[in-house]
């Protein structure tokens, strides 16, 4: 299993470009599988999530060609299989969301129940509701959802108990094909909900109001081919940018979308980063200084998301002065917490773990580490960064899963970080 040996104090200088967002790829691998011709998604990320689901797809019997550019093109017409097996569906909850397209297109489907980061409990019961709004029966057993449909699915109504991006994102595919109106409600807001809805669109689905809590789609009885460019993650986006203001740095970061991080540049500038932008570039520069500790609460979009909690909490850890942060949406979200204080960071917990205090301290020490989800993961790498000494980051398969050529990006930034085998 490789590592990450990371040695600190290297102030980050220079230029990237940002990935496509692997949230809004993945709904639209799942997506494709709703078309009677082929689509072609492109500026899709090279990341290990992306390609589990691509192993997915092919498992189905579904025809997936990549390119060197990572342009995919699906043909779904040559599916042969519904059933999503576990061994693939475990690693990686966006998988799960191949269920409701494979009931919408061909009138059943066979789906583990989803695996994924270890960040508190993150049920399908939304999903599974809404499937049955739309006249599907569900079944669960041995592990599996079985979904059946006698004939189409039908258009209903859909109210969400609270704010799901998945749900959202899952219900609004199926309801594609079923017959007549769905109305969607409470539905999530983010950009990626968007670009899928834009993408089903362009197969010639009718949707209307992704990015606003209430979603129509007007079903149709088919979808067509098309091509399709996935936005620019923003997470990744936000997290080079907190990792050059943690080291005083100074990072242009282009392939951006502002828009999308108007809340974390607004965090950024408090923590005393000039930031420039124009419609696809977003600059920063601490000018050297150290950082400005911030307080924030995580919300869904368009709220500081959850998803930069543990990036900011490394930034806040060298920060001068002491910051609070309160997590909303996710329990055992502060994991990395624990291996950040053994690096000399003064954090506590409270709350029952959902608000963390930062009492920023001037250096961090470089120590082995290991974190248990994505995004604690990559704030551990932030914390190697304005640490001194190494500091060696252990179980790297969680950063892989959302993170391209991390090491690659951040050498050409000036950071020493190199990947290692594990002894």
């Amino acid at each position: 299993m490789d590592r990450l040996l990371i040695g600190g104090g290297v102030v980050l200088k220079g230029e990237l470009r940002a990935s496509g967002a692997k949230n809004s790829a993945l709904k639209m691998l799942a997506a494709a599988l709703l078309a009677d011709e082929p689509v072609v998604i492109s500026n899709v990320p090279h990341l290990r999530d992306i390609t589990t689901m691509i192993e997915l797809l092919a498992s189905l019997g579904v025809e997936v060609v990549v390119d060197e550019k990572m342009n995919i093109e699906i043909h779904a017409n040559t599916i042969k299989s519904f059933r999503a097996p576990y061994d693939l569906v475990k690693t990686m909850r966006a998988s799960f969301n191949v269920l409701g397209p494979l009931l919408a297109h061909y009138g059943q489907a066979e789906v583990s129940l989803p695996g994924g980061c270890a960040i508190g409990p993150r049920p399908v019961d939304q999903h599974l509701r809404g499937l049955e709004a739309l006249g599907a029966k569900i079944e669960m057993s041995d592990g599996y959802v079985r979904a059946t449909s006698n004939g189409r699915l039908k258009g209903g109504h859909v109210y969400f108990d609270f704010s799901t991006v998945g749900g959202t994102e899952h219900i609004m595919m199926t309801a594609a094909l079923a017959e007549g109106v769905t109305v969607m409600e409470n539905c999530a807001r983010e950009p990626e909900i968007v670009d899928l809805a834009e993408f089903l669109n362009k197969m010639g689905g009718q949707i209307e109001g992704a990015g606003t809590d209430t979603i129509t789609i007007h079903g149709v009885d088919s979808l067509k081919g098309c091509s399709h460019r996935v936005i620019a993650d923003r997470v990744e986006t936000g997290t080079y940018l907190i990792a050059a203001a943690a080291t005083g740095g100074c990072v242009k970061v282009r392939n951006a979308n502002p828009e999308h991080l108007e809340v974390v540049i607004s965090k950024l500038r408090e923590a005393g980063a000039n930031i420039t932008q124009t419609d696809d570039v977003i600059e920063l520069d601490m000018a050297g200084k150290r950082p400005q500790s911030v307080s924030l609460v995580t919300a869904p979009y368009p709220a500081f998301p959850t998803d930069l909690q543990a990036q900011i909490i490394a930034m806040n850890a060298v920060a001068e002065g002491t910051s609070t942060i309160r997590e909303t949406i996710f329990e055992n979200r502060f994991m990395h917490v624990h291996e950040m204080n053994r690096m000399g960071a003064n954090i506590r917990l409270e709350g029952k773990n959902t608000t963390a205090i930062v009492k920023g301290v001037r250096r961090l020490t470089g120590a082995p580490v290991m974190a248990n989800d994505l995004r604690a993961s990559v704030s551990l790498v932030i914390a190697g960064l304005v640490a001194d000494g190494d500091t060696i980051v252990d179980r790297i398969y969680h950063i892989d899963r959302g993170y391209e050529q991390i090491e690659e990006k951040l050498q050409n930034l000036g950071a020493n970080i190199r990947r290692i085998a594990s002894e």
